[in-house]
């Protein structure tokens, strides 16, 4: 048996506003949102109407924080006294923004369904008694709520629901599992590409799938990056296929990120990267692997380990192309470049051997393993001196990284004083102690980096300024 937590004050008048509503609709014809739900044992169909978001309350009943009501022993005392006054809503309000294991932390997922909101609003409807208390949504409208929504889409529960019925809606809504299959992630891309191709705005695609439209462009570039490596696959009569690439969506991901990033300062390192990257990704290294491979991979650790057939580019991918009719040659990619794609064209092609031995004959099929097995020990062994390089440098570059960092915080931190002068909220007791904090650090740093043999301008400066504070 559940518990009663009885009617809500507002209960008359939400009866009232659902009825009106309901009888709205049903005089406007045309299509109605409807939603199903397990009543009683059955489905039935119930109608959706648009709340007010002031006027529904949360379900004190909720199973969703009924372990983390105990959080606050006081609070939870008032929310069991008078569930529906304002600090027992609140009490509920709170516990589901909280995270389940820490309640006195934000919950990260709670911050992503708001996100999600506020950009594509509210997908599914919720769900309502007459009386207007939520049976499904509470989070939802926990949400929208801090968005400043001024109403909510739910679906409404027949009359006679009872708390039994509550609860038992709720369980079944909860616990029931979404039996339909999400996109694969190679379907995604071909869909997206698809309704780029009927004309549809890329905003409005975006929003259809539930993500930014940088994705959407990154998606985009993936997919095109794919397409070119099945064509250059093709050895014969077999060639790789787009699913082949079904697993790769990370390291595709980061590969683009990197790869935007540095085509901006120097598209010839970008393109060398981008193919350096490729090749191991098509030998299917792991993500942090395929990080090592950056612009000097191959130069600086790889092709001492390769065998002969797999070091140089072929002639006619470093002479470039000739423009048909004209007869005036296209510049090629740069001797690195050329070589770094012949190496994973030929990565490509042993792979679309490997997947489809039956195709080709046994000396084919032996030749593409020898090959690939080649390439992959070559490859670990050029990892080896990589990671430790990749370490050296993150170490070396630790201690300026984190004064770059110190620096744009000290920016902020002007900016953060002007507007708080402004506002004559500057707390200054505070400040006092935080320069003093800066003071010390810097102190510390002026010391350490006394030890430097031959110290630039800016040590020179760190190194006056810490004599002149000891000498005072």
């Amino acid at each position: 048996m559940s518990i009663d937590f009885g009617r809500p004050p507002r209960a008359d008048e939400n009866r009232a506003q659902v009825e009106k509503r309901l009888e709205e609709i049903s005089a406007g014809g045309g299509l109605q949102e409807t939603l199903t739900v397990e009543w009683r044992t059955k489905p039935i169909v119930v109608e959706v109407i648009d709340m007010p978001i002031d006027q529904v309350y949360f379900n004190p009943a909720t199973h969703r924080i009924r372990a983390q009501r105990s959080f606050d022993p006081e609070q939870d005392r008032l929310l069991t006294e008078n569930p529906w006054g304002e600090a027992g809503q609140g009490y509920l309000r709170y516990l589901l923004q909280a995270l389940p294991s820490s309640p006195d932390k934000r919950d990260p997922d709670f911050d992503e369904l708001k996100k999600s909101l506020e950009d594509y609003r509210q997908n599914e409807p919720g769900l309502i008694t007459r009386d207007g208390i939520l049976v499904n949504g509470n989070t939802r409208v926990a949400a929208l709520r801090l968005l400043g929504v001024r109403s909510v889409r739910v679906g409404v529960l027949p009359e006679t629901c009872d708390w039994d019925d509550i609860n038992a809606v709720e369980l079944s809504l909860q616990l029931r599992h979404d039996t339909r299959r999400p996109y694969s992630y190679i379907n995604r891309l071909l869909t997206i590409e698809e309704q780029i191709n009927s004309g549809r705005p890329l905003a409005a695609i975006a929003k259809d799938f539930r993500i930014r439209e940088e994705t959407a462009e990154q998606d985009r570039w993936v997919l095109a990056t794919l397409r070119d490596l099945v064509t250059r696959s093709k050895t014969g009569t077999v060639q790789l296929r787009l699913m082949d690439f079904e697993d790769q969506q990370e390291k595709l991901r980061e590969l683009h990120r990197v790869y935007a990033k540095t085509v901006r300062q120097n598209p010839a390192q970008a393109d060398l990267l981008k193919e350096n990257r490729l090749a191991l990704i098509v030998l299917d290294f792991s993500k942090t692997d395929v990080r090592l491979a950056d612009v000097d991979f191959r130069a600086r650790y790889l092709q001492r380990h390769l065998p002969e057939q797999l070091q140089q580019a072929p002639a006619e991918a470093m002479g470039g192309r000739v423009i048909p009719g004209l007869n005036r040659p296209v510049r090629g990619d740069s001797p690195q470049v050329a070589a770094a794609k012949a190496f994973t064209n030929a990565l490509l092609q042993a792979k679309a051997v490997e997947r489809d031995p039956e195709s080709v004959s046994k000396e084919q099929s032996a030749e593409a393993g020898a090959l690939w097995k080649q390439a992959r020990d070559a490859v670990e062994e050029a990892l080896v001196p990589a990671g430790k390089d990749a370490r050296v440098r993150k170490r070396k570059q630790a201690a300026p990284d984190r004064l770059h960092d110190a620096v744009q915080n000290i920016d902020q931190c002007v900016t953060d004083m002007t507007l708080a002068r402004a506002s004559r909220n500057l707390d200054d007791e505070a400040l006092d102690e935080a320069v003093l904090a800066l003071k010390a650090s810097l102190l510390k740093l002026a010391r350490e980096a006394a030890r430097i043999e031959e110290p630039g301008d800016g040590v020179v400066w760190l190194l006056a300024a810490l004599q002149q504070q000891e000498g005072m």
